[in-house]
């Protein structure tokens, strides 16, 4: 028994000082990318976007540190769906593939450990209630869950299994709660306030390296955003500007805290929308970060970006010729 505690508080320290040099506040984007409208009945939206995350800041606590030999960058693609099944009633699915790189350069030698693969998913079902806050207003509220389709188990060149931060899969089903508002304006009817709330309540994975348990902090995702719409060369465009609040708790393994990981984050996310027709709109955001307070000394993100292409199906419509 005491053997066993042992082994278990060894790993525990080994993988502190891992987690230490290389884990990191973001990752792969799943609930921060979810938030397609509701449309009339029967139309479908199918949405690809390619999200770049560079983290090259280190902080300890609020403190930004005069260290850049950690690098780690997160390449995802995305693919949103989602199908109005009534005028009210949505689903949405996100689907991901993920490859991550980390980086470390000490004493001018350079370690490089990369992943890649199919990441975990998230479904979700979303119920618009209008006009509760007023005329053009809107309230969505949501649940879903994230699956773990991805793996978890990839290994470097030794046949070492990478930790659980650099998997593109979590072996765990998270639970997502979800909260949106909208409110559009008289004096300006284009002119849209919104804001959007996203609780997820992480599972555990119970067979980290075999025998251990993992599960990443539990977070909540908040935002405001102000919006509006122009008409530039018979081109309408959608600018926008979004203050974003991340709160994460540490992660654990076999029930114990880990530290260097959780924390707080503020970031402000200005974004720009193209309507190239009808029903295809173009979009591109960067997300920087202007605070953050971590736990213990992690790499955190240095900025974001985000860019792709929405489609929309609308629903067929049956012509109904009258003799």
């Amino acid at each position: 028994m005491k053997l066993k505690t042992f082994i278990l508080f060894l790993s525990l320290f080994n993988t502190s000082i891992i987690i230490a040099q290389t884990c990191c506040s973001g990752g792969i984007p799943l609930s921060n990318n979810l938030g397609l409208a509701t449309l009339e009945k029967g139309s479908l939206q199918i949405g690809l976007h390619y999200d770049y995350n560079n983290l090259n800041t280190l902080n300890s606590g609020t403190q930004k540190l005069n260290d850049d030999s950690r690098l780690r960058i997160t390449h995802s693609v995305l693919l949103n769906t989602g199908y109005s099944l009534t005028n009210n009633l949505s689903i949405e699915g996100l689907f991901t593939w993920v490859n991550q790189r980390r980086k470390i350069t000490q004493f001018g030698n350079e370690n490089l450990d990369q992943t890649s693969g199919i990441g975990d998913a998230v479904l979700l079902l979303k119920y618009n209630f209008k006009n509760i806050l007023g005329k053009n207003s809107t309230i969505n509220l949501g649940t879903g869950a994230k699956l773990p389709i991805g793996s978890s188990t990839k290994t470097n060149n030794q046949g070492i299994t990478f930790n659980a931060d650099l998997q593109p899969g979590s072996n765990a089903w998270d639970i997502l709660y979800w909260f949106a508002t909208s409110k559009n304006f008289d004096f300006r009817p284009s002119f849209t306030i919104s804001t959007r709330f996203v609780y997820r309540s992480t599972g555990t994975n119970k067979s980290y390296f075999g025998d251990s348990t993992y599960k990443f902090g539990n977070e909540v995702q908040s935002y405001l955003q102000f919006s509006d719409e122009f008409l530039f060369l018979k081109t309408l465009i959608s600018p926008s500007i979004s203050i974003k609040y991340r709160s994460a708790s540490q992660d654990k393994i076999s029930g114990f805290n880990l530290e260097n990981t959780g924390g707080k984050w503020i970031s402000v996310i200005p974004s720009f929308l193209i309507n190239v027709s009808q029903n295809l709109a173009f979009s591109t955001k960067a997300e920087i970060p202007i605070y953050g307070n971590v736990d213990g000394t992690q790499l955190t993100p240095t900025f974001r970006l985000t860019t792709g292409f929405l489609y929309k199906i609308p629903r067929k419509k049956n012509n109904l010729i009258l003799n």
